[in-house]
C-alpha cells in the first residue's frame, strides 16, 4: 500500500507560522506575532468568511503583509479597489432597504428601514469622497505673512534696521534740541527767562527814601 505523502497530509489551518529574528527569544516571537496587524486581520476575515470555507489562517495573514508592504511603497491600487467596491455594496444597501421600507405596513417599521437606508446612503457619500481625496489629493500652500495698514508705517526687521532706526531717530532729537536752545540771543518759546542784560538796572529799596509820615501807626 503506498504511503501517503507529506501534501496529502490534513493542514492546521488555524496555526500562524511566524519567523523568529536574530537574538528573538520564543516569547518575544509570539508576542510579537499576536500584535501583529496583519495577524489580528487574518483572524476577523476567517471569522467573517464563512462563505469561502476553512481559509488558512498564516495563509491570509502572509496575503494582508504583502498588501500593507505594498501600501508602505506608496502602492495605493488595493485601497483604491476596496474603497470603490465598498462604495458600490453600500449603494446596494442603501437601495434595498428603501425598497424594504414601502413594503412595512407600520409607520414605525418604514422610519426603521428608511433610517437604515440614509445611513448606508450618508458611509457611501463618505466613502468616495474618501476616493477622491486619494485621488486628488488637496494641495499644500504656504502663504508669506503681509503687514498691510493704511497711511505711512515702520517695519523694523533684526538688530541692524532697530540700530538705524535708533541712530536716525538720536539725529532727529539733536536737530529739534538745536533748534529750541538758544542761539544768539534767540528762543522760540518767548515765555522762557533769560539772563539780565546791560541795560537792567538794580533798583533800591522805595521805603529806605520815600517813607511814608504816619505817625499814628
Amino acid at each position: 500500500m503506498a504511503k501517503k505523502s507529506n501534501s496529502d497530509q490534513p493542514t492546521n489551518t488555524n496555526r500562524i507560522v511566524a519567523h523568529a529574528k536574530p537574538g528573538e527569544t520564543s516569547s518575544e516571537v509570539i508576542a510579537r506575532t499576536v500584535i501583529s496587524p496583519d495577524v489580528q486581520a487574518a483572524l476577523t476575515v476567517k471569522k467573517f468568511s464563512g462563505d469561502f470555507g476553512e481559509l488558512d489562517s498564516s495563509a491570509l495573514a502572509d496575503a494582508l503583509a504583502n498588501q500593507i508592504s505594498m501600501i508602505g511603497k506608496g502602492d495605493l491600487g488595493r485601497a483604491e479597489a476596496m474603497l470603490s467596491s465598498q462604495a458600490h455594496s453600500l449603494d446596494l444597501i442603501f437601495h434595498t432597504m428603501a425598497r424594504r421600507s414601502l413594503e412595512m405596513d407600520y409607520i414605525d417599521n418604514f422610519e426603521r428601514f428608511m433610517k437604515l437606508a440614509l445611513r448606508a446612503q450618508a458611509q457611501s457619500r463618505a466613502t468616495w469622497e474618501a476616493l477622491s481625496a486619494i485621488k486628488n489629493p488637496p494641495a499644500v500652500g504656504y502663504v508669506r505673512q503681509a503687514n498691510i495698514a493704511h497711511g505711512p508705517q515702520q517695519v523694523n526687521n533684526g538688530a541692524a534696521g532697530c540700530s538705524e532706526d535708533s541712530a536716525s531717530a538720536e539725529k532727529n532729537q539733536n536737530v529739534k534740541n538745536k533748534l529750541l536752545g538758544e542761539d544768539n540771543g534767540e528762543r522760540l518759546d518767548t515765555r522762557a527767562s533769560s539772563t539780565a542784560g546791560g541795560t537792567d538796572q538794580e533798583m533800591a529799596p522805595v521805603g529806605a527814601i520815600h517813607r511814608a509820615k504816619n505817625d499814628n501807626r
